[in-house]
Order: C-alpha cells, then sequence, then structure tokens
C-alpha cells in the first residue's frame, strides 16, 4: 500500500454495481487502484450486498471500512438476536455457502479510523471525545465483536439509554453508548446528549439541539471528519468535515472525495428504496 491521499465513499448499503463504477472512475483518475475509506453501511437495502460483502472482504488490502448501523444490524441478524426488516436485502448473505466467513470478516471492522488528521467513523463522535479518545473507546467495541462473546454483546446492544457520555460507564451502557454514538449520532445537545428521532437535515435539529459537528468546543475540532449516515444532509465539505451519505439507494448518488485535494466523485444512482421506515 503507498502513501497515496485515499478517497472516502459513503454509504452503498447493497448498491454493488454503483460502487463498482465508481471506484473504477476513481482507480482510472489515479491511474492505480486507488486507496478507499468507506464509511459504513455497507450492506442492506440495495440490491446486491452480498456482492458487496465478497468484494470489501477480497479487496481488503486496500480499503478501510468502518461499521454502520446497518453492519451491526447484519450481525444482529445472522446471530438470530433480531428479525429481519421487511426492507431488508440481507437473505442472500444469510443464504450463502461463505456466510460464516462474511460474518466473520465483518464483526472484525473497525468503528473508527485515523489518519493523517482525519478520523472516519459512520455518524458521529461526541463532543467529549478527541481523536484519540474516540479510538480508544471504538476499540473496546471492537474487541468485543471480534471476540467469542461478540452474540451476547449484540443482545444488549439496542437501546437509546444511556444517552449521554458519562467516563464511569461500565459493561454494556458503556459499549451502547459508544456504538449509538459512532453509528446513529445526528443530533445532540451541548452536553453530549443524543438525539435518536429526526432523520431531517442540519436545520431540524429538535429544541437545544444541534448537528454533532457543529457543537462548540468539541475536544475533536483540530481533525477533519469523514462521516456518512445522514442522507438529509446530503455532501458536506468543510476544511474540518466531508459528510458523504449522498443517498445512493434512495436514488441519489454514491459519492467519493479525494481526501488530499478534495476532488470529488458522484454517480447518479437508480432508486432501489422508497424512504420511508429505516433502521435505528
Amino acid at each position: 500500500m503507498d502513501g497515496k491521499a485515499p478517497v472516502a465513499i459513503g454509504d452503498v448499503q447493497g448498491c454493488f454495481d454503483c460502487l463498482e463504477t465508481l471506484v473504477a472512475r476513481v482507480d482510472a483518475a489515479a491511474g492505480r487502484p486507488a486507496r478507499l475509506w468507506l464509511t459504513g453501511d455497507l450492506v442492506n437495502r440495495g440490491p446486491k450486498s452480498l456482492e458487496t460483502l465478497r468484494w470489501a472482504m477480497a479487496n481488503e488490502a486496500r480499503l478501510v471500512t468502518v461499521l454502520g448501523n446497518h453492519d451491526l444490524h447484519l450481525l444482529a441478524v445472522a446471530a438470530g438476536i433480531r428479525p429481519p426488516h421487511r426492507s431488508d436485502t440481507l437473505q442472500e448473505i444469510l443464504d450463502a455457502p461463505d456466510a460464516e466467513a462474511l460474518i466473520d470478516w465483518l464483526r472484525r471492522r473497525p468503528l473508527a479510523h485515523l489518519e493523517n488528521g482525519h478520523l472516519m467513523v459512520h455518524a458521529g463522535v461526541l463532543p467529549q471525545w478527541s481523536g484519540e479518545r474516540t479510538l480508544e473507546l471504538a476499540a473496546e467495541v471492537q474487541q468485543v465483536l471480534a471476540g467469542p462473546r461478540w452474540t451476547g454483546f449484540l443482545r444488549k446492544m439496542y437501546g437509546n439509554e444511556p444517552a449521554r457520555w458519562d467516563d464511569g460507564l461500565r459493561g454494556a451502557d458503556r459499549l451502547r453508548v459508544i456504538v449509538n454514538a459512532l453509528t446513529r449520532l445526528r443530533f445532540c445537545t451541548p452536553d453530549g446528549t443524543m438525539d435518536f428521532h429526526t432523520k431531517e437535515g442540519a436545520g431540524g435539529a429538535p429544541p437545544s439541539h444541534l448537528p454533532w459537528f457543529d457543537v462548540p468546543g468539541r475536544a475533536s475540532a483540530g481533525l477533519t471528519l469523514v462521516f456518512g449516515h445522514w442522507s438529509t444532509l446530503g455532501l458536506v465539505l468543510r476544511p474540518d468535515l466531508v459528510a458523504l451519505d449522498t443517498g445512493c439507494v434512495w436514488g441519489g448518488a454514491l459519492t467519493g472525495v479525494r481526501l488530499d485535494d478534495r476532488e470529488v466523485f458522484s454517480l447518479a444512482c437508480p432508486q432501489a428504496q422508497k424512504p420511508g421506515q429505516r433502521t435505528r
């Protein structure tokens, strides 16, 4: 792997044909296979979740992908802990002859990645967390998911409480707050109390809440945050922010951004799902 700047790509959600086309464009522009960062939600709701997951596993040497809420949902369904939703497109993975290997690979992915001043997560970072602290906390969850008791953790993962981080949290409550922040967060109060109900864009914040990245004095302010998850936010490029979920699965676009010069790669996508009830 060379030291060239990676191209970060937003939520794929099983839209493999779009991913394959976009990566070909990125590679052509680079003149070689480019390094890739994927912001999570590799699977679900799109038509080719199995192909997407197989491709990511086969291309592990050239990419980093963090876990998103739909990826965690797949793990919970595969473990028999959660039932599939009507809008899920996960059955082909569960029925595949290599399902065990795919699930094993997925549960070993990180929840955060920090490199050259860029911190990638799927959804958000709480105001109290610096980049290094985010990595430490993400690693606590990753260690459990990669270990022999991963299904036990998944049984306790779901829920909205506690809604605020506290260094004194222990056990399932501690891990649940970490997961919720990294894979579900959109809005929070200045003290880091999370809202999980509002799905609108940045202007739709509930009373006393802000988009998590606009909280004054957040500890991660010295970094560029790279994330997906928030399709109603769309593409946002600021010196300190790269928001990449442009709603591929909803008929929007799949978007990549080269992190050194901010060149944008965008591909219009056919609609695979109509907006409606969304997982977590």
